[in-house]
């Protein structure tokens, strides 16, 4: 059975900014969400973790693979979009910076990337096409993907048809997760 468990990394101290290849590790919240996380998922259900190669994913990963006793493989192209120069900035501080152009992005989100980042055509891109081999790999059981929260509204737009709003909103607590079992047979878990 192909089963992708997906997982966003613990809380870290740049949470409420934009946060997309900084390297910040996790914080003592963060700490107890990994504990909480890894006693919430069953024991015996997962082969192998993939991961984001950013410190925030590999260090959820590395507490959840020593539950596990299983390896963990990390991937580049797991990251989360590229913010350019949006990096380490609250929504405030861009709004101060370039009101237009903050107020332009909001308008025309996901088309116009943030200056100097990711297009997000190339984001979308990139995960699904990670995902695609991810799912190769799942044929032999169950993995989990720790990964980041934009990563996770692409597999939840397309595996389950989600708004843009309901990925947002299934994503947005970190820790966060759900399951994708077969491609006929989408199933969540809390």
């Amino acid at each position: 059975m192909t089963s992708l468990h997906f997982i966003r990394h613990a809380e870290t101290d740049m949470a409420g900014r934009f946060c997309g290849h900084s390297d910040p590790p996790i914080n003592a919240i963060g700490v107890q969400q990994i504990c909480r996380l890894a006693e919430s998922i069953q024991p015996a259900s997962i082969h192998a973790i993939y991961c984001s190669d950013l410190r925030r994913a590999v260090v959820t990963a590395e507490a959840l693979a020593k539950t596990f006793a299983v390896p963990i493989i990390r991937r580049r192209n797991l990251r989360e979009i590229d913010f350019g120069d949006w990096e380490g900035l609250s929504w405030n501080e861009i709004e101060l910076r370039d009101p237009t152009y903050a107020s332009n992005w909001i308008k025309d989100f996901p088309n116009l990337s943030a200056p100097g980042g990711e297009p997000f055509a190339d984001f979308e891109m990139r995960v699904w096409d990670e995902i695609e081999e991810l799912l190769s790999f799942a044929r032999f059981g169950r993995i989990a993907v720790v990964t980041h929260a934009g990563v996770m509204r692409v597999a939840l737009r397309r595996f389950f048809n989600c708004s843009e709003q309901e990925a947002w909103s299934r994503t947005e607590a970190y820790c966060s997760s759900f399951v994708f079992e077969d491609v006929a047979t989408p199933q969540e878990v809390a």
